[in-house]
């Protein structure tokens, strides 16, 4: 059963919201990483270029204090960097910058290494690329940059048609190739991993039915809400329970008593839409309203009860409602019993109502 749920899922295509939604998790959650493979990157350039310049007899240059500055810059833009597509502009920079750097470096060494070691460059440098959390568009800019800079046969006396030209012809595409693919199948693999965890997630902490949050859900987010230190103004939970529901269940039917749970949900969230609410169970709501005012929590009881009294609807029903301060002491558990107690009162009292936990 699983497998061929999942398979439904795969075969949909993910829409753009998800698309970049999914770009800028990957990127969040490898930002560290990205910032540790510009570090090793230019770390490798830097002990190569120490090697060629002292080793080769040219020196120290003052190009390479250039490009290091350049790097050290990159890097340090990267680290402020909290959006995607700033990363994927800010990446071609750095493939442009150190492409460039490399090209300085393998020119100084002997024209007999300048082919091998252009496509050792590019391999390391496309690899880097097809890890890391790109957009296409950048990933393949990326490419072109890097065989634009580093091609082995401009400027290195490699002849295309001799041996050792077709040899490394026949390397780069396959490099290029193998990179494309990787790059590609990784981005399809996380993405629907993304896409897998998201469904998961929604189906835990959502109802199905009503399209808010359910029990789960609410309990963590009240919990947290319920120990934040100091509290701004007061805190209130609200229980609603949708009056005679029952009835409207038996006369009606199920599926009469689906849409008004539905459409209460609808109310709640619309009148609600600053606070946290959830579906609990059954016809059971909650809410929880964290640093508001008393008349504040009035108003909202009482704007919500007319909203479900008022709408047009050839089943109409009320709800009623119990609020309660959550005291300093209280834990979720007895702010939700208190908030229950309040309900029973509304409900005795005569319904389409709310009342405070006395």
């Amino acid at each position: 059963m699983y497998k061929t749920i999942e398979e439904q899922v795969l075969k949909k295509t993910a829409p753009a919201a998800i698309w970049n939604e999914f770009i800028q998790h990957e990127f969040e959650r490898l930002h560290s990483f990205c910032v540790l493979i510009y570090i090793a990157s230019i770390s490798v350039w830097v002990a190569f270029d120490l090697i060629v310049s002292f080793l080769a007899g040219q020196g120290f240059t003052w190009l390479s204090m250039v490009f290091m500055t350049a790097f050290a810059i990159l890097t340090l833009v990267l680290l402020f960097t909290r959006k995607a597509r700033h990363f994927n502009v800010l990446n071609l920079l750095f493939v442009a910058t150190i492409t460039l750097g490399i090209r300085l470096i393998v020119d100084g060494l002997p024209p007999t290494f300048h082919g091998v070691w252009l496509v050792l460059a590019a391999a390391s440098t496309l690899y880097s690329a097809s890890v890391l959390p790109l957009s296409r568009w950048s990933f393949f800019a990326a490419q072109a940059i890097t065989w634009l800079v580093l091609n082995p046969f401009i400027h290195t006396g490699v002849d295309l048609f001799e041996l050792k030209g077709v040899m490394t012809i026949c390397y780069s595409v396959f490099l290029c190739s193998l990179t494309i693919y990787t790059f590609l199948k990784l981005r399809e693999a996380k993405l629907y991993n993304y896409i897998m965890s998201r469904l998961l997630l929604d189906q835990a902490y959502n109802d199905t039915l009503t399209e808010i949050p359910n029990r789960r859900s609410f309990m963590t987010v009240a919990q947290k809400h319920l120990q934040a230190v100091p509290r701004e103004h007061d805190h209130y939970l609200a229980m609603i329970d949708i009056d005679n529901f029952k009835k409207v269940n038996d006369v009606y039917g199920h599926d009469i008593g689906d849409e008004v749970l539905k459409r209460v949900a609808a109310d709640i969230k619309t009148v609600m839409v600053q606070h946290e609410f959830a579906r609990l169970g059954g016809e059971e709501f909650a809410i929880y309203l964290a640093g508001v005012r008393r008349e504040d929590v009035e108003a909202l009881a009482g704007e919500l009860c007319r909203v479900v009294r008022d709408q047009p609807t050839q089943h109409p029903v009320t709800i009623s409602i119990g609020v309660t301060r959550v005291e300093d002491g209280d834990t979720l558990n007895q702010a939700l019993v208190k908030a229950d107690d309040a309900l029973y009162e509304s409900k005795h009292a005569g319904k389409d109502r709310f009342t405070f936990h006395q």
